[in-house]
């Protein structure tokens, strides 16, 4: 369900990125704005770096929404739009903002990313070891 309202103003479009969660536009702001039910599927890190207001979680366009973005696309739940051109740059600005924004909640992404490597090559060793 799209929500009517949002922390930043008026809503002049909303987009829906997976169920449950929406970008969404004001006339001067915007941000992408998660259900309550659609929030278990962020990271507690990720849940961590946005705000609750009208029963979303909220995160603001400047600084916040690549935090979305990129638990989406870690988890393949989300792909970049096809209107993207270049899609390792706009993945790579993704990256960049949070390092800047969110040092920790990028420090957690790493350390989780680097043990679940760790276990999928235990789980899965290479033939000929």
């Amino acid at each position: 369900m799209q929500p009517n309202f949002s922390p930043w103003g008026e809503i002049d479009w909303s987009e829906t990125m997976i169920p449950g969660i929406e970008m969404v536009a004001t006339p001067s702001h915007g941000g992408i704005m998660v259900s309550r039910e659609a929030s278990v599927l962020l990271s507690p890190a990720a849940r961590k770096c946005g705000f609750w207001a009208g029963g979303y979680l909220c995160f603001e366009e400047d600084a916040d929404e690549n935090i979305v973005l990129r638990e989406l696309l870690d988890q393949k739940l989300w792909q970049i739009p096809d209107r993207v051109q270049d899609h390792a740059a706009f993945e790579a600005d993704i990256d960049r903002n949070i390092q800047t924004y969110h040092p920790d909640y990028w420090s957690v992404r790493t350390t989780r990313l680097q043990k679940e490597d760790k276990v999928s090559r235990r789980s899965h060793p290479s033939h000929g070891r």
